[in-house]
């Protein structure tokens, strides 16, 4: 789909007329990560999984034209879920997608029906010393420093996003982090992924932003948390329920990409949560 000029990727699943999903994912992946959910809801739901621009099989603007912030990615799906036309849709968010998602809540808190956070942040208790390395690029954005981070782009660390916190590991296909060092090997991705490394802290600092909403609007709220997840710790998913009280935790005994080895438990505890 032509959002404004970038061609958005999306998959799309289920009846039309039915209450709608949208599907947000992180990093390094994209809407693939949802291969095995998407079966478990589409008989009751439309699933819309767009990918996100310069991930998958999205347009990878030069950075030149297309200015890399969280901001900028939320202001093009925003744009994508007008002219696909959702008017109103609960919102699934991991990673990356979070705080895509949360700036589209704040935006049009009338249009989100549900949020389902799997291990999405929104609270700094939630980050890692894992963001350490990441945190001191904020702190001084020099080239040694934003060199540094480059590791978090390589074949080994996306293969170990998948796998850490997992107890049986080769329950982890190795179609997902292959798919993902594909995408992150084209001439250009790294430098851009390097810029979104570097813009993250614009989220950290709207988290009270992101906070104040979820106390204003007391939105539906899951969270669905690996809670091995080396980056996203489960004080984050423990969070939620300050500002909402009514927010509903659930914790799986696996690593930061809990789809690859609870897909069906986690579509089971979706269905039941807006069943409700």
């Amino acid at each position: 789909m032509d959002v404004d000029g970038i061609n958005i990727f999306y998959r799309e699943a289920g009846p039309e007329e039915a209450p709608t999903i949208l599907l947000l994912h992180g990093f390094p992946t994209a809407g693939h990560m949802f291969r095995d959910l998407i079966p478990q809801l589409a008989d009751r739901f439309r699933i819309v999984a767009p990918d996100l621009p310069a991930f998958g099989q999205s347009d990878m603007p030069a950075r030149g034209a297309f200015a890399y912030t969280f901001e900028n990615i939320a202001n093009v799906i925003d744009r994508f879920t007008e002219v696909i036309g959702l008017s109103r849709f609960a919102m699934y968010v991991f990673d990356y997608g979070a705080p895509v998602g949360f700036r589209l809540a704040v935006r049009h808190p009338d249009r989100v029906t549900a949020i389902i956070s799997q291990n999405g942040n929104a609270y700094e208790e939630g980050l890692s010393d894992g963001w350490n390395p990441i945190r001191t690029y904020w702190q001084e954005p020099s080239p040694a420093n934003r060199e540094a981070l480059r590791s978090f782009l390589a074949p080994d660390t996306t293969r170990w996003q998948y796998t850490h916190g997992v107890p049986d590991v080769t329950a982890v296909s190795p179609d997902g982090y292959s798919l993902d060092n594909f995408y992150l090997a084209r001439p250009g991705a790294d430098e851009i992924q390097l810029d979104l490394l570097g813009d993250y802290k614009s989220n950290v600092a709207a988290y009270p932003t992101f906070q104040n909403y979820f106390r204003t609007h007391k939105p539906r709220f899951l969270a669905v948390w690996g809670k091995n997840d080396p980056f996203f710790l489960p004080q984050g998913a423990e969070a939620f329920r300050r500002d909402i009280p009514g927010a509903t935790v659930h914790f799986f005994d696996t690593g930061h990409f809990a789809l690859e080895t609870h897909a069906k438990e986690i579509g089971a505890v979706i269905r039941d949560f807006l069943a409700h």
